[in-house]
């Protein structure tokens, strides 16, 4: 029987009601409480580093979870993580390149209702994680959710109230849970590490186009941000209008990198299928993102820029955990 390590964070799957809305109060221990089959499947330590809604939660904490499984990885087979769903995806593309080569399991799973709920889909997604956790093929992050199994690097959530919440994006799911087993459509590389990295640059900002946007927007990305995603439109790209490509080569020039993205859920980016796009190809350390999720795309970044600073090119398209084809 397997040992593993529950690492409860707060989220919706440990709320209960209060007069402003659902707020995380349910201990590790309860959550366990309801779903007793998890007993069948591994021996289990509980560990509570922080409790709260996954709005809250920050590149701080996604260093906090990835110190609590390196201070524990010698003792556990694996570990599951309690999320909540917001920025679950988030959190599982950053665990996805602090610790990377797991040979053991690294499983996050929430619910869309509380599991203190009668109707909810809390006690399902928990059997599912343990159980995944406890197989033998199991290795490195995943989501486990609404029954199915999605890499790390690859997840987004997709619905805010169904129980179907997350989808992997360009990318299939690794597996599907099947009355507590995983069937598995992708058998992935046996893993090489662990190799667990300690720093992260939060200082990556995301800029979403609107028409219209003004280009004054670089006034405040010039004197904050150390690299910068650009969700643009299509296949990717930067208005004629308004000086936007003149204040971006003034951005990139600084040493700063620049990655472009589409705001479109799949198929990725394309730079240079439009003028709008093919234009920004020469300048020094702009980037695309090809088929990277949004999430990827930001823990990435935030991953390399304290081992590389502004020049990452070669490290950012070499993939990590099938995070970019």
């Amino acid at each position: 029987m397997k040992n593993i390590l529950l690492i409860a964070t707060g989220g919706t799957i440990a709320s209960k009601p209060t007069q402003q809305g659902l707020a995380p109060s349910i201990t590790p221990a309860e959550l366990l409480s309801s779903v007793p089959e998890i007993a069948e499947a591994a021996r289990v330590a509980e560990v509570q580093p922080f409790n709260l809604d996954s709005t809250n939660i920050r590149p701080a904490h996604w260093l906090e979870l990835a110190r609590v499984i390196e201070e524990n990885y010698a003792a556990y087979d694996g570990f599951v993580v309690t999320h909540g769903t917001d920025t679950m995806a988030y959190t599982a593309a950053a665990l996805s390149y602090l610790i990377q080569g797991s040979p053991k399991p690294i499983v996050l799973t929430g619910s869309q209702r509380s599991v203190y709920l009668r109707d909810t889909d809390a006690r399902r997604n928990l059997a599912d994680a343990f159980f995944y956790c406890a197989d033998d093929a199991a290795a490195g992050v995943h989501i486990v959710f609404d029954g199915n199994v999605i890499l790390g690097t690859r997840a987004k959530k997709t619905r805010t109230k169904s129980f179907n919440a997350f989808s992997s994006i360009d990318f299939p799911d690794i597996a599907v849970m099947r009355d507590g087993k995983p069937f598995y459509y992708v058998r992935e590389e046996a893993p090489k590490g662990p190799v667990f990295y300690h720093a992260l640059d939060e200082h990556v900002f995301v800029l979403k186009l609107i028409p219209g946007l003004s280009a004054e927007i670089f006034d405040y990305l010039d004197a904050h941000c150390s690299a910068l995603v650009v969700e643009s439109f299509g296949t990717g790209g930067l208005p004629d209008y308004g000086g936007f490509t003149e204040r971006l080569e003034r951005f990139v020039r600084s040493g700063r990198t620049a990655v472009f993205t589409t705001q479109v859920e799949r198929e990725g980016s394309a730079l240079d299928k439009y003028e709008v796009g093919g234009r920004l190809k020469g300048l020094p350390r702009v980037l695309e993102a090809r088929s990277m999720t949004l999430e990827a795309t930001v823990a990435k970044l935030m991953w390399l820029l304290p081992q590389c600073g502004g020049d990452i090119a070669e490290r950012f398209y070499a993939p990590v955990c099938f995070d970019i084809l």
